[in-house]
């Protein structure tokens, strides 16, 4: 026979575990707070990724851009595209020049996107321009009224017009020149 002392310790003993129902329980609550952590991560990783494709897709239409942009002739109106490889990867990009409505000038957009993606998956579609009226390549500054660049308008104002002379005549302002035609622009 027991002792009434033994009973109740083995009572409290008993009472101090846990059910297989209760871990069963914690075990689900953990497996699920997990989920939501892996999840999170998994979205962390596929936003960098997206973000390092956008950016390498910004850079290749920036080049192709300033590449046409350097050439001594603008780009003929029409659409092109080629692939290169960049950081490892391959890249496809197409460019669409248009004729603007300035005689000289000439829109480039650049669309860019992974070459093994299929054609309308475009990462970025950056937009530049060719032309005489957008200023020397590497230039600080366009010339505006009388050949002055904005920071030198209202110097040397002579006429108390603003127009200072450029060709060293006093009190007659310059008269604009046309610009120059481009080989390939339309009359």
């Amino acid at each position: 026979m027991q002792s009434p002392g033994a009973e109740s310790h083995a009572g409290r003993a008993r009472a101090r575990g846990f059910t297989l129902i209760e871990v069963l329980a914690a075990l689900v609550i953990v497996a699920l707070g997990m989920l939501g952590v892996i999840q999170a991560v998994t979205q962390t990783a596929r936003n960098g990724t997206y973000l390092r494709e956008k950016t390498f897709a910004h850079w290749i239409a920036m080049n192709v851009i300033t590449e046409r942009r350097l050439l001594p002739s603008p780009p003929d109106v029409a659409e092109s595209s080629d692939e290169v490889e960049f950081a490892g990867e391959r890249w496809r990009w197409t460019m669409t020049v248009t004729q603007t409505a300035v005689a000289s000038m000439r829109r480039m957009d650049v669309a860019v996107r992974p070459a093994d993606r299929p054609e309308g998956t475009e990462l970025v579609t950056v937009t530049g321009f060719y032309g005489t009226a957008i200023g020397a390549v590497g230039g600080t500054s366009l010339p505006w009224a009388n050949g002055q660049p904005p920071e030198m308008a209202g110097q040397d104002d002579q006429d108390g017009e603003g127009n200072a002379p450029t060709d060293g005549t006093p009190g007659e302002p310059d008269t604009p020149q046309p610009l120059p035609q481009q080989p390939g622009d339309a009359e």
